[in-house]
C-alpha cells in the first residue's frame, strides 16, 4: 500500500505541470467539438425523448402524485435532463478515457520514464507496442460497453447506481491504464507477470479512478439543469474528465514502473544467487594424476670368474 500511496502524490503533482496541462487540451478540443455536434444534432430530441420517459413512467407518476402541486412540476422538470445525464455520462466517461489514453499517455509515460526511471531499459515493442494499446484499449472498452449496457436496468436501484458504473469503470481503468503504462517498458510476460502479481492494487487504482471520473457528472447535470451556464459548465466538465484521467494515466504510470524495476531487480539478484550456488556446488570426486615412473639406474652387468 505505500507504493500506491507514493504513487499517488507523485502523479498528483505531475498532473499539475504545466506542460502536462497543456496536454489536456487536446482531448478537451477533440470531446468539446464532439459534445457539441452532438448536442447541436441530437439535442433536443434526446431531451424530448427523457421527458416522455419520464411522464410514461407509472412508479414516477404516482410518486409525483404523492408530492403533488407545484414541487411535483418542480421535480418533472429537473428528472428529464437527469436521465439524459445518465445516459450520456457513461459515453462522456469513455471518451475522455480513450482520448486521454491515445493523446496523452505517451507523452506523459515518457516524461516520468525520463525523470524517475531513466535507467529502465526499454524492451516493449515501439510504434508495435503503440498499436497492440489502441488494439487493448478497444477491446476493453467494447467488454465495458456490453457490461454497461447489460446493468442499465440495475441503475434504478438507488445503491446501485452508485456502484456499478464506477466499478465497471474502474475495471476499464485498470485494464487499459496499466496495459499503456507497461507497453514501451516491459515485454509481454513480464506485463503478464506484474499484472498478475499486483492485480488488487492495480484494481484499486482502477476503482479509485473511476469514481474521480464518476465526479464531473455533477457539474456535466449542472450545465444542462441551468441552461445560460451550458457553454460554461460543459466545458469545465469536459476539462475534469479530461484531468482526472490525466492524473489517473500518471498514477498507474509510477506505480507500474516502479513495479518493473523491483521485479527486474528481483529477477537479476535471483539469476546471480542461483549461479553462485552452481559455481558453489562440489564436482564428483577426482582420482589424483598417475606419478611418472621413476627411472632407476641400471647395475653393472657382473664379470665370470674365469674372464679374469
Amino acid at each position: 500500500m505505500r507504493a500506491v500511496i507514493d504513487a499517488f502524490w507523485r502523479a498528483l503533482a505531475d498532473s499539475f505541470r504545466p506542460r502536462v496541462l497543456l496536454l489536456t487540451l487536446a482531448p478537451l478540443a477533440v470531446m468539446l467539438l464532439l459534445a457539441l455536434g452532438a448536442g447541436y444534432l441530437w439535442g433536443a430530441a434526446a431531451l424530448a425523448w427523457a421527458q416522455g420517459w419520464v411522464n410514461g413512467a407509472g412508479w414516477l407518476t404516482w410518486m409525483l402524485g404523492w408530492l403533488g402541486g407545484d414541487a411535483a412540476g418542480q421535480v418533472e422538470s429537473v428528472l428529464a435532463p437527469l436521465v439524459l445525464v445518465a445516459l450520456v455520462t457513461p459515453l462522456v466517461v469513455l471518451g475522455a478515457l480513450l482520448l486521454v489514453a491515445v493523446l496523452m499517455t505517451p507523452a506523459m509515460l515518457r516524461l516520468v520514464a525520463r525523470r524517475r526511471f531513466p535507467q529502465l531499459e526499454r524492451l516493449g515493442g515501439g510504434a508495435a507496442a503503440w498499436a497492440g494499446s489502441v488494439a487493448h484499449s478497444l477491446g476493453a472498452t467494447a467488454v465495458a460497453l456490453l457490461a454497461l449496457v447489460v446493468s442499465i436496468p440495475f441503475w434504478l436501484v438507488p445503491p446501485l447506481i452508485l456502484v456499478l458504473p464506477p466499478l465497471i469503470f474502474g475495471w476499464l481503468t485498470y485494464r487499459v491504464m496499466s496495459y499503456d503504462a507497461l507497453a514501451e517498458h516491459a515485454t509481454a510476460a513480464e506485463r503478464r507477470a506484474l499484472m498478475r502479481r499486483h492485480r488488487v492494487p492495480l484494481l484499486v487504482l482502477g476503482i479509485v479512478s473511476g469514481y474521480l471520473g464518476a465526479a464531473p457528472a455533477v457539474v456535466w447535470a449542472s450545465g444542462l439543469l441551468f441552461a445560460a451556464l451550458f457553454w460554461v459548465l460543459v466545458p469545465v466538465a469536459i476539462w475534469i474528465y479530461t484531468w482526472a484521467f490525466a492524473f489517473s494515466s500518471l498514477w498507474f504510470t509510477h506505480y507500474c514502473l516502479n513495479a518493473l524495476q523491483a521485479q527486474r531487480g528481483q529477477a537479476q539478484a535471483a539469476t546471480k544467487t542461483e549461479a553462485k550456488v552452481v559455481v558453489a556446488a562440489p564436482g564428483p570426486p577426482t582420482s589424483p594424476p598417475a606419478l611418472p615412473p621413476v627411472n632407476t639406474p641400471a647395475s653393472p652387468p657382473e664379470s665370470h670368474p674365469d674372464e679374469r
